[in-house]
């Protein structure tokens, strides 16, 4: 064979132009990865702030009828809770509950992230259900569903630029939607690390940080640099510190792993009473309306809806009742017990509060935002068992700095306070049956 110049001189054109190729479909696909992140956190974050509106609009109508008609709510809470589930279960299932576990779940397969658990379907009608919640008077969060809906966002938005589902997307998108929901993006990212990624990896980190930023300038822009709570510009010295945190730790961590095992029970038990129970949703639902509209009737309203105002009232050291936080957690554990739609973030903040304010009591010379504060924190620690994510919320929704030490000490006390009472962590325990097959519609048929 000869010697052929010019034949290897067109090997080596050949070579370097499919090289030159191949660079240019990655530089495309990369950015093809961050205008879908970017353009996703947009949609998401304008989503976060309707959806906000939308639920302040829906709690303002049924405080409006209950003052028209004070007992009419022992009629509408359990009908909406019974029309709620039986919605949800006929039409789109894996849009019951808080809407967390389903991202948690969702991300565990990637690969199928186009299913139903973050469809915009999914989503979508997730928000309308929520949103009736709230117009029942539901002890519901915005933020659990915010999340699903995120997430669901994300994924259209990347499946329609042709960028390939990584659990990364799934991740990023609820990250931004904990970020859009409470206007606290360092609690996004904080999230993304403790609640949702599994494995979190650089390129991960990379993405759910691009997600925030553009999820929290929209929010930013659009809802302005408003502080969720209020402000709270009072401390706890040493001394004081070293009695509250301990106590607001444990009393935290107790109630809130009580509530968190409570649902995991219901969720998972075989006990018969409970099947039985479970085999009538609607019905159950229905009781839990009712007892939602009882106890929000004696506390004269105090327990219906995400708790917002309540808890912004207690943090400001105004003061309450002191059997606002039991009955709160009657009114959140009811709702989230019944299957519905809606997340338990801030009712959790608020039953928390509640508890902050009944040991401010036992503390009556330290200043009383300050231990309302801890007794928030300690009780959503129980909850969710999130100590990181919890001290930046709190943080950024209460511009309160100068407590984050006394937020960490109680933090980390009410986390090992609650894996006494509940070794499994909520969300994580909740999304296990959305990794099999979900009940068939017609269930909802049965009640």
């Amino acid at each position: 064979m000869k010697f052929n110049p010019s034949r290897i001189a067109g090997y080596i054109q050949t070579a370097v132009n499919a090289e030159g190729r191949e660079k240019a479909r990655d530089t495309l696909s990369i950015l093809r990865r961050r205008v879908a992140t970017g353009v996703g956190a947009v949609i998401l974050g304008l989503v976060a702030i309707a959806f906000a509106k939308l639920g302040d609009t829906a709690q303002r109508l049924f405080l409006h009828f209950n003052a028209a008609w004070p007992y009419g709510a022992i009629i509408l809470t359990p009908a909406m809770f019974a029309g709620a589930v039986y919605a949800t279960m006929r039409w789109v299932p894996e849009a019951r509950g808080s809407g967390i576990p389903q991202v948690i779940a969702a991300s565990r397969h990637p690969s199928s992230a186009a299913s139903p658990l973050v469809s915009l379907k999914t989503g979508m009608l997730k928000l309308v259900m929520t949103l009736l919640m709230l117009g029942a008077g539901g002890s519901v969060g915005r933020e659990g569903p915010t999340v699903q809906v995120s997430a669901a966002i994300m994924v259209a938005v990347h499946r329609m630029l042709r960028v390939p589902i990584t659990a990364g997307v799934l991740i990023a998108g609820g990250a931004a939607g904990v970020a859009a929901a409470f206007n606290t993006p360092l609690a996004g990212v904080a999230f993304a690390i403790e609640e949702l990624a599994s494995a979190y990896e650089q390129r991960v980190a990379v993405l759910v940080m691009a997600a925030v930023m553009v999820a929290g300038l929209v929010t930013l822009g659009v809802a302005g640099d408003y502080i969720y709570f209020g402000a709270m510009h009072q401390t706890l010295n040493i001394s004081s510190m070293l009695i509250v945190a301990p106590v607001a730790g444990i009393a935290g961590g107790l109630t809130g792993g009580l509530f968190s095992r409570a649902l995991l029970a219901f969720s998972a038990s075989a006990n018969p009473w409970l099947m039985a129970i479970k085999r009538r949703p609607v019905i159950f639902a229905g009781l839990c309306g009712l007892t939602v509209a009882v106890v929000g009737l004696v506390t004269s309203g105090a327990t219906w809806g995400t708790g917002y105002e309540a808890t912004r009232h207690l943090v400001e050291a105004h003061g309450g009742s002191i059997w606002f936080g039991a009955a709160k957690f009657i009114a959140t554990l009811a709702t989230a017990l019944s299957g519905a739609p809606g997340g338990i973030f801030a009712p959790s903040l608020s039953v928390g509060a509640g508890l902050g304010d009944s040991l401010t009591r036992i503390f009556p010379n330290d200043p009383k935002g300050a231990i309302v504060l801890l007794g928030m924190i300690g009780y959503f620690v129980g909850v969710v068992r999130a100590p990181l994510t919890a001290v930046i919320i709190i943080t950024e929704t209460t511009a309160s700095r100068g407590m984050i030490v006394p937020l960490f000490a109680t933090a980390l006390i009410a986390d090992l306070a609650s894996a006494l009472v509940s070794r499994e962590r909520l969300y994580h325990g909740l999304a296990k049956p959305f990794l099999h097959p979900l009940p068939s519609k017609s269930e909802a048929d049965r009640s």
